[in-house]
């Protein structure tokens, strides 16, 4: 049976047509989530897209946190369901404390648009499970808001834990405090992630298929996940 992957739609959201294209190239049915309706419609998995949520207005992700969507999805992800968030989904994560910390605006405060090389530091989770521990990938990056930031406890405790999913390499875009690209909850079923990984998922429009690892690991889980 097709696993069935929603992709929400928040006001202001950029990306969820292309990752709804990466679910499908991945080999899974994409279900477009409306913010406005709680309901999940059945789905196996759930993409928080990159974009502008809400304009970005109070903090980035700090409105779509309450959408009526985010209530069932912050409730889902406690028992289990696998979700990513990608750039602006990654600040709704934090937003939700799904995950720790918060993204601030870049260090040198200009937004930052290219091709960046990642290295993969754990791939125990529903989201990285078919890439190598310590595997190199390029995936392209834009944010103007991208700098990750915590305290010296979260920090250490994310290391101390295996919950750093992803560093940047050959140069920090952002001023990410420790070259953190992405992160874990401590299940592994909820992942964010600054750079975009539905942008690298075919040769005619990425810098490489680096990307559709993330897409084709949920996929993996959720075969292996229990009934």
């Amino acid at each position: 049976m097709t696993a069935r992957v929603g992709v929400v739609t928040f006001p202001g959201s950029l990306d969820d047509g292309d990752a709804a294209r990466a679910v499908r190239i991945a080999g899974a049915e994409p279900v477009r989530l409306w913010h406005g309706d709680p309901e999940l419609h059945g789905v196996d998995a759930v993409v928080l897209p990159g974009g502008f949520s809400y304009g970005d207005y109070l903090r980035c992700g700090a409105i779509a946190r309450f959408a009526p969507v985010m209530e069932t999805i912050v409730d889902a992800a406690a028992g289990g369901l696998p979700v990513l968030g990608i750039c602006n989904g990654f600040q709704i994560l934090c937003e939700a404390h799904l995950l720790p910390g918060a993204l601030t605006r870049n260090q040198h405060l200009h937004f930052r648009n290219r091709d960046q090389i990642l290295r993969i530091e754990s791939t125990g989770t529903a989201w990285t499970n078919t890439f190598q521990p310590g595997q190199e990938v390029l995936i392209p990056v834009k944010n103007g808001e991208g700098c990750y930031v915590a305290d010296a406890a979260t920090l250490d405790a994310l290391e101390a834990e295996g919950r750093v999913v992803a560093r940047y390499v050959g140069g920090n875009p952002n001023g990410s405090q420790r070259d953190i690209a992405a992160i874990t909850n401590p299940a592994g079923n909820v992942v964010g992630i600054m750079p975009h990984p539905e942008h690298a998922v075919e040769a005619l429009t990425g810098p490489s298929l680096d990307g559709l690892g993330f897409f084709t690991s949920v996929l993996k889980h959720l075969v292996g996940a229990p009934a």
